[in-house]
């Protein structure tokens, strides 16, 4: 029986935390890269995997920042093992020497979490004249993810856990046109694109490498309040209520422990053993669905397709080369 897409019962739920998810696991000896680690979930889940024993790469963009955010975690964990590692994941150079800098480390990573992103942003481009919601969370992290993922299968049995959200049902990704150069942009449909762009960079994720002992989860955490945000306009934000004023449960917020649970529980649970290519939320496997309302729990059926997530890979490795 194929067990793909069906819930495992975890008995966790959308209001479990990251420490209820982590009691009584030691995570000593797994090491772990987190981008965006220097704020809201990126922050939590790194302080929760520390928290349990886990080495942790913190990279983010501002240094700075980063270095805060460390302090933070070492406050209430002194014992914490934390690393830094600046990237820019809007420039692709800075992507590649990021990550030249992570392997001449010959340590392990056995988890890589690809935590950061940007959500409705105004039309603007990368520094490599991408779609910015498309190149910031979409194709930054897949050049990281290719360039890592073969010290990851020196290190397997390992994961790579990708933020998605509900909000992959906003739009769904135009592979002749990502960087919206013939359609209208709409800073919700450009969103919904990338996050749909995350989901099928886990399903390919795990079919190359999932054999090879890396296998690869999409998470949608949740509602929180966090700098995700923060380029959304007045304008923006009253479109999104429009847009959900049918399905008002879908900003029930959750607060950033309940939010990165999800992450944590995909990155180390022993019940997704044998398992990947598929999308979690509140702590479990979500099933597909057509139905594609915000309201709708589960994954939309398009983001899950093994010849689209194919397709996605190939122009993406052709856009980073």
């Amino acid at each position: 029986m194929n067990a793909r897409h069906t819930p495992t019962n975890s008995g966790f739920s959308a209001t479990s935390t990251t420490d209820e998810v982590l009691a009584g696991m030691n995570l000593s000896g797994r090491r772990f890269l987190v981008t965006g680690a220097s704020g809201g979930l990126g922050l939590e889940t790194t302080r929760a995997l520390a928290a349990h024993g886990a080495t942790v790469v913190m990279a983010a963009r501002d240094a700075s920042k980063n270095r805060d955010a460390m302090a933070t975690i070492r406050a209430s964990h002194p014992d914490a093992d934390l690393e830094e590692l600046v990237i820019d994941l809007a420039s692709l150079e800075s992507v590649r020497a990021a990550a030249a800098r992570f392997l001449a480390d010959p340590r392990p990573l056995h988890g890589l979490i690809l935590n950061a992103g940007i959500m409705a942003t105004p039309l603007g481009r990368t520094v490599d004249g991408f779609e910015q919601q498309f190149g910031v969370d979409h194709l930054g992290h897949f050049l990281l993810a290719r360039e890592l993922l073969d010290r990851m299968v020196e290190s397997a049995p390992a994961r790579v856990v990708v933020l998605s959200s509900a909000g992959h049902r906003m739009g769904d990704v135009d592979l002749d046109d990502v960087n919206f150069e013939k359609r209208p942009y709409d800073p919700f449909v450009a969103y919904g694109a990338a996050k749909t762009c995350n989901v099928l960079h886990a399903v390919e994720i795990d079919r190359r490498y999932g054999d090879r002992g890396v296998r690869a989860f999409a998470v949608h955490p949740g509602g929180i309040h966090t700098e995700l945000g923060r380029y959304m306009t007045p304008e923006v934000i009253s479109s999104l209520m429009d847009r959900i004023s049918d399905s008002p449960q879908v900003m029930t917020w959750k607060t950033p422990r309940q939010g990165a649970a999800t992450t944590v529980w995909a990155a180390t649970s022993a019940l997704l053993e044998g398992r990947g290519g598929e999308y979690c939320e509140d702590c479990d496997v979500s099933p597909v669905v057509d139905e594609e309302s915000l309201a709708t729990v589960g994954v939309a059926s398009r983001a899950v397709d093994s010849a689209r997530a194919q397709a996605l890979w190939e122009l993406s490795a052709c856009l980073v080369d």
